[in-house]
């Protein structure tokens, strides 16, 4: 499915779900729900036993990755 079909299949235009795909703070919440919808992603689960499993995936998948793509984990700073 291409770009503008999907954004036609929303009912938004090309530029909003660019802004979507880029995780823009300002885009409707709305839109962003119905476009993870037509693409097929699931954003909420109430299984725990589903997320377990599709943590473990992704984890797997992450860990064919050279370590040089992967995102390194930020260390936490208290200054309070």
């Amino acid at each position: 499915m291409s770009a503008q079909e999907v954004a036609d299949r929303a009912g938004i235009s090309r530029g909003m779900l660019s802004r979507i795909e880029k995780a823009d703070p300002k885009c409707e919440i709305g839109a962003t729900f119905e476009v993870a919808r037509i693409v097929g992603v699931t954003l909420f689960e109430a299984e725990p036993s589903r997320l377990t499993m599709q943590v473990r995936q992704i984890e797997e998948k992450l860990s064919l990755l050279p370590k040089s793509a992967r995102k390194t984990k930020r260390e936490l700073i208290d200054d309070f």
